[in-house]
């Protein structure tokens, strides 16, 4: 191929294949789905994705200047070929990105549905160990991108007005039936006081409390409670 017709990159990138740090993401986005929670956001990769697109578009707008709108494939298979190519990486790229985020945004869902705040959640450390950290990773970054957060925050506006036409129903609770009215839990966080049928409850760290399961299922997949066997 001609070598004139590979777009300028920054040195360091030469040496990666077009379409594999897409791969990448693909990849990020496959090991999401597995995880209870959300991974870091990968800003770098994206940008870097993006970037190569934009070079890709570039090198096409180069390749057909001088047909200036008159290009026959035909006539000139070798540029077909090149644009071919191009196009095919471009497109590649594309729905790489767009996998990544649609994935990143169900499970953005997921957690918006079941109560979780994202800000507050627990997750594993990168070592597989014991230790736990918040969405906040531990470079005092959080894992949602800006967007994220932003779509995050308005997506549980809108969830908690479609519940408001509803305040009998709990639509975010579990579909199984219980098996038990009443279960045995222990406090994980202080919670304050929260009115139940039967009273008012004080959840203050690691007490146990007998209590009604329709009255701390969202408490405890908030985190705030633990269900004892």
């Amino acid at each position: 191929m001609d070598q004139s017709r590979v777009p300028h990159q920054d040195p360091d990138r030469v040496a990666t294949m077009y379409g594999e740090l897409g791969n990448k993401l693909v990849q990020h986005a496959k090991r999401t789905q597995s995880l209870a929670h959300l991974p870091p956001y990968q800003t770098e990769i994206v940008r870097a994705v993006t970037r190569e697109v934009r070079d890709l578009d570039r090198d096409v707008t180069r390749l057909l200047e001088p047909f200036e709108g008159a290009f026959n494939p035909s006539a000139d298979p070798a540029i077909a070929c090149a644009l071919l190519v191009d196009h095919l990486c471009m497109r590649r790229n594309k729905r790489c990105l767009l996998a990544y985020h649609r994935v990143r945004t169900e499970k953005l869902e997921e957690l918006c549905w079941t109560g979780v705040d994202i800000l507050e959640q627990q997750q594993p450390s990168e070592d597989g160990g014991a230790a736990q950290h918040t969405a906040l990773g531990t470079s005092g970054h959080s894992s949602l991108s800006p967007e994220e957060e932003e779509y995050f925050r308005q997506y549980g506006d809108m969830l908690a007005a479609y519940k408001g036409q509803w305040t009998d129903v709990d639509l975010t609770g579990t579909l199984e039936p219980p098996k038990d009215l009443f279960i045995d839990v222990r406090v994980l966080k202080d919670a304050g006081e929260i009115q139940t049928e039967y009273g008012v409850i004080n959840l203050t760290k690691n007490s146990q409390l007998y209590v009604r399961q329709g009255d701390v299922e969202r408490l405890i997949a908030q985190g705030f409670l633990e269900r004892l066997t």
